[in-house]
């Protein structure tokens, strides 16, 4: 039996289990998390350790916002459920240096992110449903549209300020310039 379809993963570091009871594991900060992180990146060292604490930061933040039970299949969250919750978490935590951060642990795109999940999902720090792929997480969105334009002006606001007029004060102790004819 496939272990990715027994195990659920949970808030804080919990699994439902087979017994229909969720118990406690140690949680993404622990060593046994680390461990497995490091063993992933041994295999696929493309993204930062940071990256994978970041996923699963994001994946708790977005179960929190869906209002999702700690416990049960009510518990799964789909593919852009998740890519929602990572950009907002995102933002909330690095703001104008979301896209930058993201891009120093290796990740550019939203298929960085189904790699990451999919990674935890193999070495079954996450648990998965039959329906779950790695191409949902394919397009998700556009990175700049996501982490940028959030803190570009708004177009009305570039429409409607004038632009700044360069102006020289003049002061007392300024000498006039005899060589010019304007």
């Amino acid at each position: 039996m496939d272990t990715r379809q027994i195990f659920k993963y949970t808030r804080n570091g919990e699994f439902r289990g087979k017994n229909k009871k969720c118990r406690r594991i140690k949680n993404m900060y622990s060593p046994h998390f680390m461990d497995i992180v490091n063993e992933i990146r041994m295999k696929d060292s493309r993204y930062s350790p940071d990256a994978y604490l970041f996923v699963r930061e994001a994946l708790d933040h977005t179960s929190k916002t869906l209002k999702k039970p700690s416990c049960g299949t009510g518990r799964h969250v789909t593919a852009q459920e998740l890519l929602n919750g990572m950009r907002s978490y995102a933002l909330q935590e690095f703001g104008p240096m979301a896209l930058t951060v993201l891009k120093t642990w290796g990740i550019a795109r939203t298929e960085d992110f189904g790699e990451i999940v999919f990674n935890l999902v193999e070495f079954e720090a996450l648990g998965s449903t039959k329906e779950d792929k790695k191409e949902d997480f394919v397009h998700g969105y556009d990175f700049t549209d996501a982490f940028i334009k959030p803190f570009l002006p708004s177009k009305t606001a570039r429409e409607t300020t004038q632009p700044i007029r360069k102006t020289r004060a003049k002061s007392n102790t300024e000498k006039p310039d005899r060589g010019r004819t304007d």
